[in-house]
Parts: C-alpha cells; structure tokens; sequence
C-alpha cells in the first residue's frame, strides 16, 4: 500500500495543470525577447479543447509553454521547456505527452520553434499593413504605470478594418488569427474560409514607432498595428434578395480586455449592416455568456434612443411596434428586441412598490411559461401536478437568472450614461 501511495505522488508530481503552464505572448520588437519571459504574458482561458477534458499535461517537471506571437503579422513561435521528464520505467511506459505534436494537430497553423529565426522575423514587422477598408477609428484613454513608476492616462489609438477573404495574403493572417480561438472560446470551430459569404473584422492597435528603421527609409516616425482582435459574421440568404448576418466568432485577446473595445468592434459590424437595405436584421450564433452581456449592453444603449423604448411606452409593456421599430432602424431581430425592452422596463421599475415590482415577474414568467401553457388548470394527475409544479420551480430559477443577468447590463448602462 506503501509502495503504491509512493508510486501515486510520483506520477502526481508530472502533471501539469495546463492553463497555468501555457504562456502567450504578443511580440513587438527584439527588445521584448530580451525582458523576463513570464513577463507581460496572458494564459489562455480553456485548455479541453487542445489537451482534453482535464486540461492537464503529462510527463513533465516545470513545464513551460510558450506560444509567442508577433504584434502585426502574428508570426507564432512554439516552444517547449522542463526542467525533468518523467521515468518510463516508473510510469509503466507510458511517455510524456508530445506537446508540440499537440498543439500541432488541434490548433493547426504554421509556427517557428527557432528563436533566432523568430527574432528575424521580427525586423520585417513595420512593413505590415491591415487588410481591406478602415471603417472605424477610436481611442481609448487607458491608465498605465510609466517607467518612473507614476501611473498616467495614456491614450491609445485603435481602427477597425473590414477583410476580404480575396484580399492577397489575408487568408494566411486569418490562419494565424484563428489559433487563438481554441484557447479563448469555448465549443470554438474554424471555418470554411472558401465560402465568400464570411465576413471579418479586425481590429488593431495603432501605435508610432520612433526612429527605427522601417526598410525602406529612416524616417523618425511610422504607424504599426498592432493585433487586437476580430470578429466573423456569415450572411445567411433571407427571400427574396435579402441577408441576414449571422455573428459567429468574436474574440479580443486578454491584454486588451474592459476597456470597452469589444463594443466598439460590435457597434461597427452593426453600423456597416444597417447601411445594407438588403439586410433584415442581425443574428448571433451560439453566443457566450460574456458577449450575451455586451451585446444586451449595445442593444439597449440603442433602443434606449428609439421612441417605442421611452420610459411612457415601456410602462405601458411589449408591443408590436418595439419590434418593429428595433428591426427597421437597428437590425435587431424580434427576440432580442423583446429582451431589451424587458431589461430596459427592470430598469425603471421600482422594487420596493410590490405590486409594480410582482406584476414585472409575472410578466417575464408568463413569457418563459408560454411553450408550457398547455398544461390544464384543473383536474390534473398526481404526475401531472408533480410536473406542474416543477416547472413552478423551473420558471422560479429561471425568472432568478435573468434578472441577474439584467441587472449586470443595467448596471453598466448607469456607468455609461452618454
């Protein structure tokens, strides 16, 4: 027994939890390779999805993954360290786990796995240029602690382009965008970039680099880009010559995170399409539950300035007419219309009135209880009553969630009251 609890921690001391392991990092210049290695980098959010349902790694002491990428064209380097492999004879000859075979296979992509050859791909990074049409430009003013230890609002420059899987040379950046996805989304899939029906969004961080070289001439100064994110959107076939686009990966990589720019890349898409005649209204594919609560978030700011959603029609409850009007002027489809206007009426509804606050829950939980309607009031069996009231207890934790959720939303709308 002994031997065996030995044996047991032994093997304990070789796995690894793989979100504490794995190390991303965004490159922008030589300078940076030079720094501490931990330094600036970000873990990934999932691992099941590349090193299963564990999300462990096996046969290593001190693991570290290391998944670099450069700022502009997202060139990946790959590169495996430990301190000791496990001792096949005491593992029953089971071997380590082939990381880079691994990552090989389920993430895909092209990646360097020589540092040198990294650092020279690194010299031709100010000659990139974003793909497709600018449609937007923003900054954000973002405190940051200055090399003398101060803390100062700088402010940061980003633009978001709209990419053409035809675009020379988009495809390949797509190849390299897409091998965060794994890492950062759940349930994430690629997709078939050969139907021209894909639409892409990507968003950079504008910064100007200072006196270096740039290949072709000295100049003091000159814009990079630098990869923040971007977002996919398939346009559906609506009769009779109509669209309906479809949002179906969105993703802003951790260091660029609560600063509002996932709304800004959403109010984009939602501003190109809207120009569209063509298009009926703006769906979302699968969504998380984190861009559930942004979405919720732009949609409400929007409805909030149309005249169906004023604090009089609101009180008066749902009506045709919100929907209406949410789909003509905002692309919004009929149920996520009626979910705004239910945020939007909690959000002027007075909890400590009682019965104001009661007739507000009975109006969510006769609509979340409206496919189950068919139940008889009364002469029901034992068993029917017994299901009768779970589903009470159902629409209960239901209604609990969705006000919570509601409440998020109405709490950020109060913190950006413009």
């Amino acid at each position: 027994m002994e031997r065996s609890s030995l044996s047991r921690r032994y093997l304990e001391e070789f796995v690894c939890k793989a979100n504490e392991v794995v190390f991303f990092k965004l490159i922008a210049s030589v300078r940076d390779l030079d720094e501490d290695v931990e330094r600036n980098t970000f873990a990934p959010e999932f691992c099941h999805q590349v090193f299963g349902d564990s999300e462990s790694v096996f046969g290593y002491r001190d693991l570290k993954i290391r998944l670099f990428y450069t700022a502009c064209r997202l060139i990946r380097y790959v590169n495996v360290s430990y301190t000791e492999t496990i001792d096949v004879n005491r593992s029953e000859g089971v071997e380590p786990d082939d990381v880079i075979a691994i990552i090989k296979e389920k993430v895909g992509g092209t990646f360097i796995s020589n540092l040198d050859t990294f650092a020279a791909a690194l010299e031709q990074e100010s000659n990139f240029t974003p793909f497709g049409d600018l449609l937007n430009v923003f900054t954000v003013d973002d405190k940051q602690v200055m090399k003398d230890g101060n803390e100062a609002t700088v402010k940061r420059i980003f633009e978001i382009y709209k990419a053409d899987p035809s675009d020379k040379g988009f495809l390949n950046y797509h190849e390299q965008m897409q091998t965060f996805l794994l890492w950062f989304i759940d349930a994430a899939s690629y997709i078939d970039v050969d139907d021209d029906k894909w639409d892409f969004f990507v968003i950079y961080e504008k910064n100007v680099a200072n006196g270096i070289p740039n290949g072709k001439d000295h100049s003091n100064s000159y814009p990079v880009y630098h990869f923040v994110g971007y977002m996919t959107v398939y346009r559906y076939y609506a009769y009779p010559e109509n669209t309906r686009p479809r949002i179906s990966q969105v993703l802003v990589l951790p260091p660029f995170q609560k600063k509002g720019i996932g709304v800004k890349l959403l109010e984009t898409a939602y501003n190109h399409y809207r120009a569209q005649k063509s298009v009926v209204d703006i769906t979302v594919e699968d969504p998380s539950d984190n861009f559930v609560r942004l979405r919720d978030f732009v949609d409400a700011k929007n409805c909030m300035k149309l005249n169906s959603y004023q604090p009089e029609m609101l009180a008066r409850g749902w009506s045709e007419e919100m929907g209406t009007e949410a789909r003509e002027k905002l692309k919004i489809s009929k149920r996520q219309a009626r979910r705004i206007y239910e945020i939007l009426k909690l959000r002027m509804v007075d909890k400590s009135n009682p019965e104001e606050y009661r007739n507000y829950r009975l109006e969510i939980k006769n609509r979340l209880n409206a496919p189950f309607s068919k139940f008889k009031r009364f002469g029901l069996t034992a068993s029917e009553k017994n299901m009768r009231e779970m589903r009470y207890e159902e629409l209960t934790m239901l209604y609990n969630q969705l006000e919570e959720d509601y409440q998020r939303v109405i709490e950020r709308l109060a913190m950006h009251n413009d």
